[in-house]
């Protein structure tokens, strides 16, 4: 039988540790987003304070991204977008679009109420932007999803969403429902009654052939 020695047992511990820190770092990432284990059955969901909630009836498919895959793919977003490269006006602007994410990641868990805007409340999809942007980034935003569509820049093209877009969603040429991108396809939101705030995806599931548009607002 081989004896290691002490050098040659540390060497040999490594890996072990190593695994060992990570999954300790993914356990506790986890534990701090309790909302993304949520996922989303088949439910009736209303617009938001002045649509039409009689029009709004819809069905929501489940989130199929696992725990650890939104708790990395959401440090990895935020990660980016505090990259050290950027100097001056851009970095300034990746330290804004990243405060405000950090602000709405922080809402997530929050019940859905029709006609809410704030935490103690609760929130609708747009009460939950406007709380957002005028928290973190003093900007003032229409109170309504549709008429938050018609303000900023249009983003024509849906590949060059950037974070912190407003994306809207609705049926029969419509807006009826809006989220703030947080990359990768994803957008957080308060999606509808008895749903708390949730990233959702725009690649697959309901949303994906609701969406409608999306606005680049100035200041950020």
């Amino acid at each position: 039988m081989t004896t290691l020695t002490t050098p040659n047992r540390l060497a040999a511990a490594r890996p072990h540790r190593a695994r060992y820190r990570f999954l300790l770092t993914l356990a506790l990432t986890a534990t701090a987003l309790p909302a993304f284990a949520q996922q989303l059955p088949t439910s009736s969901l209303r617009s938001d304070s002045a649509d039409q909630p009689s029009a709004m009836t819809r069905t929501l498919l489940p989130e199929t991204m696992t725990l650890s895959d939104r708790a990395l793919l959401l440090a990895t977003d935020l990660n980016r977008l505090a990259s050290p490269g950027a100097t001056g006006p851009e970095a300034s602007g990746h330290a804004r679009v990243k405060n405000m994410l950090q602000r709405a990641m922080a809402l997530l868990g929050t019940p859905y109420r029709w006609g809410g805007t704030s935490p103690d409340s609760g929130f609708d999809c747009s009460g939950l932007v406007g709380y957002v942007f005028r928290n973190a980034l003093g900007i003032e935003l229409p109170r309504v999803s549709r008429e938050m569509a018609q303000s900023g820049e249009l983003v024509n093209d849906r590949a060059a969403l950037t974070e912190g877009d407003l994306v809207f969603f609705g049926r029969r040429g419509q807006v009826d429902h809006v989220g703030i991108y947080v990359g990768e396809g994803r957008f957080v939101h308060a999606p509808s009654t008895g749903k708390d705030v949730m990233v959702s995806s725009m690649d697959t599931g309901y949303w994906s052939g609701k969406f409608m548009s999306a606005r680049r607002v100035a200041g950020i």
